[in-house]
């Protein structure tokens, strides 16, 4: 089918409700709520959407987005299309901006940058009112060591062993980690949170399944000392056949940035 318009539209959403981006049969996704309220709004007129990438089940978005491909102009005769969208979409997501793009842009291909943020806290148990957007370890951890242990990641390494893969998923698990740092959260705050929390950042152009949440696992491990720093260094040039298991629960885990080449 030819699409005469297509729009690169910014999306914010809290995940915590919803099994993931993808959409699913039988199952709340953003990317199904997505559509279904597009099918409500331009009535009729046929559009696909395709997203820049999957979030795990519970992960959230500051600056998700996807390409929406529509067949008439219906969009552009909207001045007020932005407003229409929110209007018609639950409290949770939110479409903060929108702008059309040439032909041959891919959201995909065309995606420069990612920036990840996992926030978590330890110690005493948080009040449940976190527990949507940060997680709670129980246990003490040893903040030096974990921030000393992302610097491990930077670079470029096949990252196998930090990835869930089913079926015939991606085979090349080689990425570049430009960025990644741990430190006392003090960007996002909230009077329910902990009076001490932490963050997480990671960026990169690209991600593999559970990645992030995979270092945030190994992370923990080097905090509670099931780790050592040897160890995870052995884990990622991949000397050891040791694998990690543990992968950091969704809900701490949110897309912070996403650049594109393209004007915006």
């Amino acid at each position: 089918m030819k699409y005469s318009h297509q729009y690169l539209v910014r999306v914010q959403y809290l995940g915590f409700r919803y099994s993931g981006w993808q959409k699913q049969p039988q199952s709340k996704t953003i990317e199904g709520m997505l559509e279904k309220t597009l099918k409500f709004i331009l009535d009729g007129s046929r559009f696909k959407i395709v997203g820049a990438g999957r979030t795990d089940a519970k992960v959230s978005a500051l600056h998700a987005a996807f390409e929406l491909f529509i067949t008439d102009d219906s969009i552009e005769l909207n001045s007020g299309f932005i407003e229409l969208f929110n209007k018609n979409l639950p409290a949770d997501i939110r479409v903060t901006d929108m702008m059309k793009v040439p032909k041959d842009f891919n959201i995909i291909k065309d995606a420069e940058q990612k920036t990840y943020c996992y926030l978590f806290s330890f110690g005493s148990k948080n009040h449940p009112f976190a527990a949507a957007t940060m997680t709670n370890f129980i246990d003490n951890l040893d903040i030096d060591t974990m921030t000393k242990a992302c610097h491990y990641f930077l670079g470029t390494h096949d990252f196998s062993n930090f990835t869930v893969r089913k079926g015939q998923e991606t085979k090349n698990c080689v990425r570049t980690i430009d960025h990644c740092s741990l430190q006392l959260n003090t960007e996002y705050t909230a009077s329910f949170y902990p009076k001490k929390s932490y963050l997480l950042e990671v960026k990169a152009k690209g991600f593999l399944r559970y990645q992030v949440r995979l270092i945030m696992g190994a992370l923990y491990q080097i905090g509670t000392g099931e780790l050592t720093l040897d160890e995870l260094q052995s884990i990622i040039n991949q000397t050891t056949k040791f694998r990690l298991t543990y992968v950091a629960p969704g809900s701490g885990l949110f897309l912070k940035d996403l650049h594109f080449n393209v004007p915006y």
